[in-house]
């Protein structure tokens, strides 16, 4: 458990992602992610040799081979041999991960990058293999079918109906026509039920993506950018594993992390959330206590383009890159992996005062 006052400062200092596709058939993962580590290393000036440590996240069951992350390893330059880790989930844990790392003083900068292809493949069906292998996993629910339970949850709760739904999604994909690199060419307008009683516009797209974020820390990271977003805390939780056991219209994970993270000891005026389905939001709005005054999802989120393995680090990527323009002075990020936000991630990320 980490404290979320740490005594070293550390912050996000730069962020890209690709543009998002409807498929890569074309790319090699590793050709996929050269680009956005490129722009990560433009931004600040600095070389692969100046990286302290390296982060990614990925999963070896959407590339459908062992150890798939040693061939991106091939974009970032693995020799001379470097200070590298992987997580088998979406990168903003592997963000976790190179921030605790920096907090050691071990390395003063670090390089996290994540990305997924989910095209090739059934990723509805994919994404099954997270569940309980012996009572749920066997009867092959998809995601979708499973975010629609939780959608009827709370639908039959009074906490939401399905034109307040219509309208997350409505709002969220006209953010992300601002925003072209976090949004999939060609999204889904509400359309007819998918699994009832979500509609296609309720769901995320099915798209291929990365992103990467430098860190650093102190001075450092003043050096590296002319307004670093600070991480002043950091946590995650989980849910049990079984859906049976849970209350699917609260997130009680959510709200233990962004209570250790500090989320509640001021208002932040971002928050970017890993809702990859509208109803989604809903339950993580009421955990986090957001209210109307707070900007949520302004990138468009993962509505817009949800680059499964990737779309978690956008949200931190999106909400620091707010802060480094100037947008926002204190601002929250959530990630979620698994079924229905089993596995919960908030960071809460602020700039310095604006010198007037």
């Amino acid at each position: 458990m980490t404290p979320h006052r740490p005594d070293r400062e550390v912050a996000i200092v730069a962020f890209a992602q690709s543009d998002h596709r409807r498929r890569t058939d074309d790319l090699s993962e590793v050709e996929m992610v050269m680009p956005v580590l490129h722009e990560v290393l433009r931004q600040t000036g600095l070389k692969t040799s100046d990286i302290g440590f390296t982060c990614s996240g990925s999963s070896d069951y959407l590339a459908g081979r062992a150890f798939s992350f040693t061939m991106a390893l091939d974009g970032v330059g693995a020799w001379p041999p470097i200070s590298e880790s992987h997580v088998e989930t979406d990168g903003a844990w592997a963000l976790y991960e190179a921030w605790v790392k920096l907090l050691t003083g071990e390395a003063d900068t670090a390089l996290v990058y994540s990305y997924g292809k989910a095209s090739p493949g059934s990723v509805r069906d994919v994404l099954t293999r997270q569940l309980d292998p012996y009572y749920l996993a066997p009867l092959w629910p998809d995601s979708v079918a499973l975010a629609a339970l939780q959608a009827q949850a709370l639908l039959d709760a009074g906490a939401t109906d399905e034109p307040a739904l219509a309208a997350i999604a409505a709002r969220s994909r006209q953010d992300a026509a601002d925003n072209p690199h976090a949004q999939l060419p060609g999204a889904r307008p509400q359309g007819e039920y998918l699994v009832q009683p979500l509609r296609t516009g309720d769901c995320p797209p099915i798209g291929d993506g990365a992103a990467a974020v430098i860190l650093a820390a102190g001075d450092r990271a003043r050096e590296l950018c002319s307004r670093p977003a600070w991480i002043r805390g950091m946590d995650h939780r989980i849910e049990a594993h079984s859906l049976g056991v849970r209350d699917l219209t609260d997130s009680p994970s959510t709200r233990l992390a962004a209570e250790r993270a500090g989320a509640f000891e001021a208002p932040v005026d971002t928050a970017e959330l890993h809702a990859p389905f509208t109803s989604q939001e809903v339950v993580l709005r009421r955990a986090l206590d957001l209210d109307e005054s707070v900007r949520v999802n302004p990138s468009g989120g993962a509505l817009a383009a949800n680059p499964v393995m990737a779309a978690g680090l956008i949200r931190l990527g999106e909400a620091a890159a707010r802060i480094h323009r100037g947008d926002s002075d204190r601002a929250l990020a959530h990630a979620t992996s698994g079924p229905c936000l089993q596995q919960n991630l908030v960071a809460v990320l602020e700039g310095e005062p604006h010198v007037r």
